[in-house]
């Protein structure tokens, strides 16, 4: 499988695991850091596993989705910001076109992929399955205007950090929480002291819950 979409990303390859796609009831797109790639972030479908979830693990082009800090002007990181927004738009749609209906849908990520994955949801705001959020933010500078219209209509989202995160800042993380909650989302923004730029049990089973509501387990 591959993304369509537009700029450097465009027809980048997309990792499958769990529930195939035609047969899913929901769907986790599953977005990686910086320097990583789409097999590094697949095993964390193992984590958040529930029956009948397809896990879709897009890649970006030179290991990156954008070169500089998600903090920078938005202006130094284009082309590739927008081209990896396109991308996870692309991919909701091609979830959507296999019969998984956008409420059901999952965006995801750590680190650059968990801001690429807040900043998506706040730009394209609507009721999905959830949003998840691993070491990341929405992206912009200090001052940031962020989409202030449209509804998430009860969304659930978690954002996990640590309040010593060398990448990104707890009041960033705090900052998104809040935007996310007055577009309308339920959000569950959880800081861990000493935690590092790392993925603990705690953020892992409140992501897996997201995920099993999406797919139609206990709420």
């Amino acid at each position: 499988m591959n993304v369509r979409g537009v700029g450097p990303h465009a027809g980048q390859p997309v990792r499958l695991a769990g529930a195939p796609l035609d047969r899913a009831v929901a769907a986790v797109i599953l977005l990686h850091g910086r320097g990583a790639n789409a097999a590094s972030i697949l095993p964390l479908a193992r984590e958040l596993a529930a029956p009948g979830v397809a896990f879709l693990a897009p890649e970006a082009a030179g290991q990156t989705w954008y070169p500089f800090s998600f903090l920078a002007p938005l202006d130094q990181n284009e082309p590739w910001l927008s081209s990896a927004l396109a991308l996870v738009g692309d991919l909701v749609t091609q979830v959507e076109a296999a019969g998984v209906l956008a409420e059901r849908i999952v965006i995801g990520g750590f680190s650059q992929g968990a801001c690429l994955a807040a900043d998506w949801v706040i730009r394209t705001p609507r009721r999905y399955g959830g949003l998840i959020a691993f070491s990341g933010g929405a992206i912009g500078p200090l001052g940031t205007q962020w989409n202030d219209t449209g509804d998430l209509a009860g969304m659930p989202a978690f954002l996990g950090c640590s309040t010593n995160d060398p990448h990104v800042p707890e009041e960033r993380v705090r900052e998104t929480a809040a935007h996310l909650e007055r577009l309308g989302a339920v959000v569950d923004c959880r800081i861990y002291p000493g935690l590092g730029h790392t993925i603990n049990r705690d953020e892992l089973e409140a992501a897996r819950a997201i995920v099993v509501a999406a797919a139609g387990g206990p709420r």
